[in-house]
């Protein structure tokens, strides 16, 4: 039976995270945050941005913070797929030769993908079975991973050398996408000195994986309203071009939208937002405010789109404000 907590306990324990996180990186609140949804509702973060802001760092400082089975595993063009899952090899056993498997970096509960876009697609690919059903399938034997799972990716803008763009299909794995912003002068200044003195702050430990599934639990049994669920079922319908409720922007710029996985991340980083405000009922304003993350990586753009270098974020916004102002005009 899982074990359940009293929102009290959750936002205590969330606060203790995001504080002992704090103590290593500088600034970037809401990158935090954001991240800390996708673990609590049970999805994995892909964090973007220039190499040096800090991404794996953050990532490593979570596995610090949280007392859970850490893994790294660094993309490159030449890794393969067997260097993920694992492989068999052939061990001798009393005489005899035998295949045993031997499991990859990918069975931890908390796996680093840093740099994942530097890998082939080929390569890209061995995570989609682990991040959607969290098994691995190798020589027609599957293997099931460890709860808590979720992957925490790093990956630079593709209009950078070295770089593969992620299948749509793995993509749309991802629970968020997590745009890391540069820091501004007052948090670089305090980078700076952090990070040129003689000690480095080490964080504690603060949940573990059976906190992290009883918070997970808790965050899924939070009710939500019948309004709020249409109000998201009618946002991912309005992403795709064809629909009769697609805003301009998504006319002219999407040749394709958002996935029903976009509407469950919705939902459920709706409901882990209406926790970390201590709040036992979900809000529009807390669907509003995942929306640009839960949805910026699963509008695939046209030719025009990308030529005139139109932001899906953007896009999300328009979308948000034409679906405000038709519940409005339809309420009594």
């Amino acid at each position: 039976m899982e074990e359940t907590l009293p929102v009290e306990r959750f936002h205590e324990l969330a606060a203790q995270i995001e504080s002992e996180v704090g103590r290593v990186i500088v600034g970037q609140k809401e990158v935090v945050r954001q991240v800390l949804i996708c673990i609590l509702a049970g999805g994995h973060a892909l964090l973007e941005g220039v190499p040096g802001l800090g991404k794996t760092m953050l990532i490593r400082t979570l596995g610090q913070v949280l007392d859970l089975k850490f893994s790294r595993i660094q993309f490159t063009p030449d890794l393969m797929p067997a260097d993920i899952t694992g492989t068999e090899i052939l061990v001798d056993s009393d005489g005899h030769r035998e295949f045993h498997f031997q499991p990859g970096p990918v069975f931890a509960n908390l796996v680093l993908a840093d740099e994942i876009n530097r890998a082939t697609p080929k390569t890209q690919s061995a995570m989609l079975e682990a991040m959607q059903e969290h098994s691995v399938t190798v020589a027609e034997k599957t293997y099931q991973l460890s709860e808590p799972f979720f992957v925490l990716a790093t990956q630079n803008p593709l209009e950078m050398e070295g770089t593969y763009p992620l299948p749509e299909a793995q993509l749309d794995r991802f629970f968020f996408k997590v745009n890391v912003p540069f820091p501004n002068s007052n948090e670089l200044e305090e980078i700076l000195n952090r990070t040129t003195g003689s000690e480095m702050p080490i964080p504690n430990q603060t949940a573990s994986g059976l906190d992290i599934m009883a918070m997970r639990n808790l965050a899924r049994n939070i009710p939500i309203a019948s309004h709020i669920n249409a109000f998201v079922a009618d946002l991912i319908v309005s992403t795709h071009p064809d629909s009769l409720q697609a805003t301009p922007m998504v006319k002219k710029y999407v040749r394709y939208g958002s996935s029903p996985r976009g509407g469950q991340a919705l939902i459920l980083g709706a409901k882990v937002t209406a926790l970390l405000a201590n709040r036992y009922n979900v809000a529009y304003d807390d669907v509003n405010a995942i929306a640009a993350a839960a949805l910026r990586h699963r509008l695939l753009l046209n030719f025009e789109g990308l030529a005139e270098g139109v932001r899906t974020d953007e896009i999300i916004q328009e979308l948000l404000e034409s679906s405000h102002a038709l519940r409005r005009n339809d309420s009594p």
